[in-house]
């Protein structure tokens, strides 16, 4: 197929599925949010729906908007593509600029998706670096700023456990030597090996002990559609002995779990998870769901639990032991960033987890492009989300400021949220 047939394919894909916007946000039902949501019966699409912003950033002094009682300033901005943070010992933040990189254009549909995300400026080259970040004069702007390390493969988790710094990379986690400086220098040492490619981002987060270090690795396809061979290893949050080196998959059937947090009262590991696309705007809901040791949550045969996809081959016995997520987030919100956030961090908030919702494309209406709180009590969820930031949409959500990805404490206390269509760390603090 020539590029020119390849690109009037394209066009008619993305005009099919502007019709199928319309469809579907006539039929779906509200959010799915919550302990108990309301998920509609699936509808698979013949042509995904495809609905995305223009990404435009940030211009003529304009923010997001933070919630009543916050405050928020650009901590770092000129940034590329930051996408996760990680707070240094030392009041340093970490930056990870990585990108995911266009593949093959192996049909129409393909051409039409690598297309609209080239708009959204959700695919390109990838900077592969971490950057160096430091508040000094303490005013809550970093001053300083220098390349930690780079020439990396998309690099997204970070951790320092003693004397060791690991990234974690599309292809695998990497340990690095580091003492202390302004760089991280020598060669790295591959500890875990994953495969690249599909849901490339690979975060990390080390045991309260720190004995053992825990990875999220997505899938490679939406619902195995290539086999089950190629997913092995796959979906799933692995374990590294930190001691002995052994690996293993902790829990699998976790289609995307991106953010990674510690719930302080049970010790129990959280993350955030992206579900399936192709079957509605709540079907099923993306969630945020305590990690269970040997635990399977469905993926790729079911959902929410014992709920089959049929459009999957299914195996009955595994299906039976699917456990459902905790704490639904909405359809497709995309959400990726994860962090705990202790009560009295920030006016108004008590006890609960920050998640940052980078926002959907496989929807008829627009969802998540907002960080979030969702409270809790005796380490379970206890409420309904509230806003912390909000406002990456322009008013007619054609365009987008702003999506945010990775969320964490910055070592003056604040909230710090990775904005990777506005090239921006944000800080977000008291008003």
């Amino acid at each position: 197929m020539g590029v020119s047939e390849v690109f009037a394919r394209g066009v008619a894909m993305v005009g099919a599925a502007a019709i199928l916007m319309r469809r579907w946000g006539a039929t779906d039902a509200a959010p799915a949010v919550g302990a108990a949501p309301a998920i509609p019966e699936a509808k698979p699409q013949s042509i995904p729906t495809l609905k995305m912003p223009t990404a435009r950033g940030w211009s003529g002094g304009r923010t997001p908007v933070a919630a009543p009682g916050l405050k928020v300033n650009a901590f770092a901005s000129g940034l590329k593509h930051p996408r996760w943070i990680c707070p240094m010992p030392s009041g340093d933040v970490l930056v990870a600029e990585a990108l995911q990189e266009a593949g093959p254009v192996r049909s129409a549909f393909d051409y039409a998706i690598v297309a609209t995300m080239r708009r959204a400026a959700a695919i390109g080259p990838s900077p592969n670096r971490i950057t160096r970040l430091r508040d000094a004069d303490g005013d809550g702007v970093a001053e300083v700023r220098g390349v930690f390390r780079d020439g990396l493969r998309q690099p997204f988790g970070m951790a320092l456990v003693g004397g060791t710094f690991y990234v974690g990379n599309a292809d695998g986690i990497d340990a690095f030597p580091y003492a202390g400086g302004e760089r991280l220098e020598g060669e790295g040492a591959t500890v875990v090996a994953f495969k690249p490619g599909g849901h490339w981002t690979r975060s990390l987060i080390v045991s309260p002990d720190g004995t053992r270090l825990y990875a999220g690795v997505g899938s490679l396809t939406n619902i195995g559609e290539n086999g089950l061979a190629v997913e092995e290893g796959r979906a799933a949050v692995w374990e590294l002995d930190l001691a002995s080196g052994a690996a293993r998959i902790f829990a699998g059937g976790l289609r995307n779990p991106v953010g990674l947090a510690w719930e302080p009262a049970t010790g129990a590991l959280w993350t955030v998870v992206n579900e399936r696309d192709g079957i509605g705007d709540e079907t099923p809901p993306d969630y945020l769901t305590e990690v269970v040791e040997g635990g399977f949550y469905g993926w790729p045969f079911s959902y929410w639990g014992g709920t089959v996809d049929a459009r999957v081959p299914q195996d009955p016995g595994l299906v039976a032991t699917a456990r459902q997520p905790d704490y639904a987030l909405g359809g497709h919100t995309a959400s990726l960033g994860l962090c705990w956030l202790p009560a009295g961090t920030l006016p108004g908030y008590g006890d609960g987890m920050v998640i940052g919702q980078h926002g959907s494309w496989n929807r008829s209406t627009l969802s998540g492009y907002r960080v979030i709180h969702v409270p809790f009590a005796d380490g379970r969820p206890s409420g309904p989300p509230t806003d912390i930031l909000s406002g990456f949409l322009s008013a007619d959500e054609k365009e987008s400021y702003g999506r945010p990805v990775g969320v964490a404490i910055g070592p003056d206390g604040s909230l710090l949220v990775a904005d990777d269509v506005g090239d921006v760390v944000w800080r977000v603090t008291a008003a």
